[in-house]
């Protein structure tokens, strides 16, 4: 079952053509990435993907909604963390996801465990505003994984993270998947991609240039960064 489905997706910025006629699924319980350089299109396909931008021609359907014509519908089944963005900053880490619970509806949220799992106990009294990039992305990821979605949009998630954050947060991830959840990882870390996803797509000049298992990949003993230079340069 296809979770996400485009169609023939394109937009275009005055006379930049960000994505060009993308045709992709994603499967119910997949951990999907999206890789290529800065600038190909990543991030405007998951902005489009999630309703924070419209698409200039094309269709995009999420979780069997069609994403223009049902934008709020999409939004309230999904999660999003976007690319280096911040948490409201006059709020505390612990009052971002009692704020996120609330408008969400979640039942059984765990705020308790999921301050403790981002280490977040000895922030609390600290509005976002003061706290380092590192602290607010994990208050940005514990926002969206506390609301017990299905699908999560993820973009560059392991920026500015330490690598013992980064390892509880594959591992979370991956269990999240094994469990029937489904993962939209924009990356260019591709390390991260070939350790996690099951597919990926290599996107480059605003098109899909290659999409590939990761199991054969692994099979034919081929480097996904050898693969992804060959398309990029």
């Amino acid at each position: 079952m296809s979770v996400i489905s485009c169609k023939a997706l394109s937009k275009k910025y005055d006379d930049v053509l960000a994505l060009d006629g993308v045709d992709l699924n994603v499967e119910k319980g997949e951990f999907f990435g999206l890789l290529g350089p800065n600038g190909a299109g990543k991030t405007t396909l998951l902005k489009i993907l999630t309703g924070q931008i419209g698409a200039t021609e094309g269709t995009a359907e999420v979780l069997g909604l069609d994403v223009e014509k049902d934008i709020l519908g999409v939004k309230r089944k999904i999660g999003i963390v976007p690319e280096q963005e911040s948490p409201p900053s006059f709020l505390t880490p612990r009052e971002v996801l009692e704020m996120v619970v609330a408008i969400r509806e979640t039942e059984n949220p765990e705020i308790e465990w999921w301050l403790e799992f981002f280490e977040m106990e000895p922030l609390e009294g600290r509005v976002c505003r003061n706290l380092s990039r590192g602290q607010r992305q994990k208050v940005m990821l514990a926002a969206a994984f506390i609301s017990q979605t299905e699908l999560l949009f993820l973009d560059e998630p392991f920026i500015n993270l330490d690598p013992i954050v980064q390892t509880k947060v594959r591992d979370w991830l991956v269990d999240f998947v094994k469990e029937g959840g489904t993962v939209f990882l924009n990356t260019h870390m591709l390390e991260n991609a070939q350790r996690l996803c099951d597919r990926a797509a290599i996107i480059h000049e605003g098109k899909i240039q290659s999409l590939i298992s990761l199991e054969k990949l692994n099979q034919q003993k081929m480097n996904l960064e050898e693969l992804f230079r060959e398309i990029v340069l």
